[in-house]
């Protein structure tokens, strides 16, 4: 028995020197077979330097490294009541972005809105700290907070006015938590739309950048990094992701609410103080008016501005559809010179003005046209 143990060693031994020896080269050596058996060694094509960006990467990657240090997580914690009547915390996140050295930052009032148990903002560096609310405007959808932190880096603000569709935008911000986060699209439009308060937002970006939940607040850029609106909307059909279009307040707004909130610790949103119904060729025709546009005011509100200036409501119902309409008021077709189509447009002006400033509105008042000097109100509240 030992025997035949030494001799199938040895004979194994020797099979293996024979192999390895007397085989063409490459025969001897393991390979991993390809698909169809054969025993080609697998050989992998290995670039020899890292490839350099284009220049759209480049500006991509430039863009995200100069505003994320800006960017900010921010938690809301509120307390609400369970299913026993007991009290439970909910939290809430969203996106904001710094404004000054000070630690004031921009967010959606939609972000921090019923938090009653405390707002926490996190940096990119993820230090947390604790914030207070400087001011909010729900119509606008906008809340100013502040923290105590050093060495913060602001954003900066650009205009607004003066977008054009097909511009490339990118949105920086914290979707379903995930912080840091940039997407990239276009302006798919300029329009206005109803916020989630039901209040107009006037001129909103709509974009196909990315916009999910979480991202709330955040900045919306331009190609140089600079913010031209605050991301707070999306068109979801129910289902609570982006489809591809998604809503920005315009950032010439936001400039108008913090003017407000600096000078006077509140928002005084101007109001011309009268209820109007915009006017077309068709209706303007079937009216006998002297324009085809305009918006005609209905109804002025009792010591609103718009009364006190002279400025005359409806007094003879009619019907639009199902929609009654008072007719024989005031036709507005301009305000400061500004041609007025539509109640848009009044709003888009009313942004640019503080309530007691002082503005011309022309009119026609039996096929005559009027301007009148007035001096603008306070909006009581986000229907005025």
């Amino acid at each position: 028995m030992k025997l035949r143990r030494v001799l199938l060693v040895l004979l194994l031994v020797g099979g293996f020197w024979y192999l390895t020896t007397h085989l063409p080269t490459g025969m001897g050596h393991f390979s991993l077979l390809d698909a169809h058996g054969s025993g080609s060694p697998l050989k992998l094509t290995e670039a020899e330097a890292a490839p350099a960006y284009d220049a759209e990467e480049q500006n991509n990657i430039a863009v995200y490294k100069r505003v994320l240090p800006s960017v900010v997580n921010i938690t809301s914690t509120t307390l609400v009541f369970n299913f026993f009547y007991g009290t439970v915390p909910q939290q809430g996140q969203g996106s904001g972005f710094i404004l000054d050295k000070g630690g004031h930052v921009l967010t959606n009032y939609h972000v921090v809105e019923g938090a009653n148990r405390g707002i926490e903002v996190m940096l990119s560096n993820k230090r947390r700290y604790a914030a207070k609310v400087v001011g909010t405007d729900r119509a606008h959808d906008l809340a100013l907070l502040q923290i105590d932190a050093p060495n913060l880096e602001p954003v900066t603000l650009s205009d607004s006015a003066a977008l054009a569709v097909g511009q490339k935008v990118y949105a920086i911000g914290n979707p379903f938590g995930l912080s840091g986060t940039m997407t990239r699209g276009i302006i798919s439009s300029i329009r206005s739309i109803r916020g989630s308060e039901g209040a107009p937002i006037e001129d909103a970006i709509q974009t196909d950048a990315a916009i999910n939940p979480g991202n709330s607040g955040g900045p919306l850029l331009n190609s140089h990094g600079e913010v031209i609106g605050i991301n707070t909307m999306i068109a979801s059909n129910g289902a609570d992701q982006s489809s591809g279009i998604g809503f920005a307040i315009p950032i010439n707004t936001a400039k108008a609410v913090l003017a407000d909130l600096t000078r006077y610790g509140r928002v005084k949103r101007p109001s011309l103080g009268i209820v109007d119904y915009p006017i077309g060729p068709d209706l303007a025709s079937q009216m006998g008016l002297s324009a085809d546009y305009g918006v005609l005011i209905q109804k002025v509100i009792p010591g609103g501005a718009a009364e006190r200036a002279g400025l005359r409501g409806g007094n003879q119902q009619a019907y639009v559809g199902n929609t009654p309409i008072m007719l024989g008021g005031d036709l507005i077709v301009a305000i400061d010179g500004q041609e007025v189509n539509e109640p848009q447009d009044i709003n888009a002006i009313m942004d640019k003005h503080q309530a007691g400033d002082t503005i011309s509105v022309n009119i026609l008042r039996n096929r005559k046209q009027v301007t009148i000097k007035l001096i603008l109100g306070e909006a009581r509240d986000a229907n005025t």
